[in-house]
């Protein structure tokens, strides 16, 4: 993923990238959710740290284009990567717990099991939107941003 991410910037793949999404006339919201759709759809097949490596070094540039603060891109992603590991149908974290717990448990208790997870992650996504401020409240306390 380092290599190709590497290759892709090199050959200006980036600046492609930027050129279209800008070229979409998107608005701040519209650019966080079609990020944060692409993020979730390559958490299915791809490990967190390939997604940072390859797609956030495409996805930073763009944060000022659309005045989006990083630190709360940053927090969207992780719960975006937390929210595609849980959700079938790859849900690697399921198949890791899988490959460690007893051979009566079944696949699809531990699915069951993972939805009200899920539920909170998309929930404290949507709250994010709604209210971004939550994201800032301890930066600002701590640091007086």
């Amino acid at each position: 993923s380092y290599t190709f991410s590497a290759v892709f910037s090199y050959l200006g793949g980036e600046h492609v990238i930027s050129e279209f999404v800008q070229s979409m006339n998107l608005t701040p919201i519209q650019f966080l959710i079609m990020a944060q759709i692409i993020i979730f759809l390559l958490g299915w097949p791809l490990e967190w740290s390939e997604i940072i490596i390859i797609f956030v070094p495409i996805f930073l540039p763009l944060l000022a284009v659309f005045d989006i603060d990083p630190l709360f891109f940053g927090i969207l992603v992780a719960l975006n990567l937390q929210t595609s590991f849980l959700t079938p149908p790859m849900a690697m974290s399921a198949y890791y717990l899988k490959g460690i717990a007893p051979p009566e448990l079944q696949l699809t208790q531990i699915f069951k099991g993972v939805m009200p997870f899920l539920f909170c992650v998309i929930l404290s996504m949507v709250l994010m939107y709604i209210f971004p401020s939550i994201v800032f409240y301890l930066p600002d306390m701590f640091y007086g941003r």
